[in-house]
């Protein structure tokens, strides 16, 4: 493993919401600090999961172009798409850790990338699955 940290979908959405307060200005400073590091890494179900949030389901929703840009920009980070391994480490995933596919499917990704770390909000804070450890930012 690595110091790479994966980071989840709503990570990304704070960091582009201007909305979310606090955790707008967290979600921004940590990526900052990954950037700067060169650590950070993300799957395109982040991506795809942060345009279609971003766009739709926020209070200020960000135009379209905007959004697509900010997907260009972390495509970088980006490892290849789930494969059909990744599906079956989250399924296994989901069965041990008892959460849901799409986060195990996450966790499975991250592992698969290097990363240690995960950061979300939607999983325990410092749990570890699968060799990766869950960390909330915002708390």
């Amino acid at each position: 493993m690595s110091d790479k940290t994966f980071v989840d979908t709503n990570v990304l959405i704070y960091a582009h919401d201007v909305d979310a307060g606090r955790k707008h200005e967290l979600a921004g400073k940590v990526l900052r600090e990954l950037w700067a590091e060169r650590m950070g890494v993300l799957s395109g179900q982040v991506l795809q999961e942060f345009y279609t949030n971003a766009t739709r389901k926020i209070r200020t929703p960000l135009p379209r172009p905007t959004a697509r840009d900010i997907v260009r920009t972390y495509a970088v980070w980006c490892v290849e798409s789930a494969t059909t391994a990744d599906m079956a480490a989250a399924f296994q995933i989901e069965d041990a850790a008892r959460i849901g596919f799409w986060d195990a499917l996450i966790i499975a990704v991250a592992v698969r990338s290097g990363a240690r770390r995960l950061l979300s909000e939607d999983l325990n804070s410092g749990q570890a699955i699968a060799g990766i450890v869950i960390e909330n930012p915002f708390v």
